[in-house]
């Protein structure tokens, strides 16, 4: 499949729909409108949706591209930080927490980007997913935002307060996932230099092997 063909296929366009949609998340972020902020909320759990979706399409159906592979994680780590620097703007999320968060995804990503080139492959750690899941989630309280009443019981739920506290979850989870995903790295790292370590030895016995008889 080319380039061309890439672009059109069904995973690529709905990672594109949901860099689309990005701007609208940012655009109805708003302390003085419950409506907005809702409208926000439901833009970015859109994007949520259509983020598992183009996965679940392009293993499905054999559309794993090269495009796909560079759409789909800037997709995901543009409506993070793009939705996370806006709520620190409008003081919604401290602004520390931020640039903690930030900090660690671009770290990671870096690292990932260092063991690509260098031929490492290292699984995705199941605490970086559990991470993931309640950073969205976090996000997704905290663009509601406003305090409601929850049905069939007298109790009022603070969104906003619920999803810096699940950001703060999930700022642990980020820390411990990174050094995790660094340790395993370094496990990589190391094993592929102890392989080339016993390939030479054996490449030097075998060229030793002949004078010794």
């Amino acid at each position: 499949m080319g380039l061309r063909e890439e672009f059109w296929a069904l995973p690529n366009l709905l990672t594109m729909l949901r860099i689309v949609m990005i701007p609208g998340v940012l655009w109805f972020i708003d302390n003085s409108s419950r409506e907005k902020s809702f409208i926000a909320c439901i833009l970015f759990i859109l994007c949520a949706i259509t983020d598992a979706l183009d996965g679940w399409i392009a293993r499905r159906r054999g559309l794993v591209t090269v495009i796909g592979k560079f759409l789909d994680p800037l997709a995901d780590k543009v409506i993070v930080m793009g939705a996370l620097v806006y709520l620190s703007a409008m003081g919604r999320v401290a602004p520390w927490l931020t640039v903690v968060l930030l900090a660690r995804e671009l770290g990671v990503t870096t690292l990932r980007a260092i063991a690509a080139a260098e031929g490492l492959v290292i699984q995705a750690a199941a605490m970086g997913k559990q991470k993931t899941a309640l950073q969205l989630a976090g996000i997704c309280f905290v663009l509601i935002y406003f305090p409601y009443r929850i049905l069939g019981i007298d109790y009022v739920l603070n969104f906003g307060q619920v999803g810096v506290y699940t950001l703060y979850m999930s700022l642990v989870l980020s820390v411990f996932s990174a050094v995790e995903y660094f340790q395993l790295f370094l496990r990589a790292a190391e094993a592929r230099e102890q392989a080339k370590a016993a390939k030479a030895t054996k490449a030097a016995e075998a060229a030793e092997a002949p004078e010794g008889k």
